[in-house]
């Protein structure tokens, strides 16, 4: 159930993004601060989530940390966004547990989302993206999806995921 507040704050972001038709879909980035290049990736992310027609709600960056992972990527969830984005802390070092963080969120995995990002990103040449641990899938009614955080991978996987996130947001919509 949409709040006043919620509604105020649906339509001011409407009248800043110029749009008035259809539900607005809301996005949240979290950047996992575990590479030299992390404070740039987080732009690229929602200048492609903007383009992909989503209002992003915020960027907020963490460190590598499992808890404070988890903790935004359930503040998340918890606000009501329909997309979530994590970028970093997918690959094979010790540091990287932004899987172990969001698995346990989720309700259902959305393993083909997964494969279609390896794949993609493998075909792209973003081998980050393509041997990438990150996962994907629903909980209670956001889409939360990992990804590598090179350039290449962000940019390959976003491709991905939006027009999936977009199919997948409207069937949890359809629900109720």
């Amino acid at each position: 159930m949409i709040d006043a507040a919620d509604a105020e704050a649906d339509a001011a972001a409407r009248e800043e993004i110029g749009e008035s038709d259809g539900p607005l879909l809301r996005a949240l980035v979290v950047v996992v601060d575990d590479h030299e290049d992390s404070a740039l990736i987080g732009p690229i992310v929602c200048e492609l989530l903007e383009e992909g027609d989503f209002h992003v709600d915020a960027t907020v960056t963490v460190s590598g940390d499992e808890v404070e992972i988890r903790n935004a990527l359930n503040t998340a969830v918890i606000g009501g966004v329909d997309l979530v984005i994590s970028v970093g802390g997918v690959g094979v070092r010790a540091r990287d547990v932004t899987p172990e963080a969001t698995e346990p969120l989720l309700d259902r995995r959305l393993q083909g989302i997964e494969e279609a990002l390896r794949t993609s990103g493998l075909s792209a040449g973003a081998a980050d993206g393509g041997l990438s641990r990150g996962v994907a899938g629903v909980s209670g009614q956001t889409v939360v999806v990992n990804l590598a955080n090179s350039r290449a991978a962000v940019r390959d996987g976003m491709a991905t995921v939006i027009p999936l996130s977009h199919f997948i947001i409207d069937q949890i919509n359809s629900e109720f």
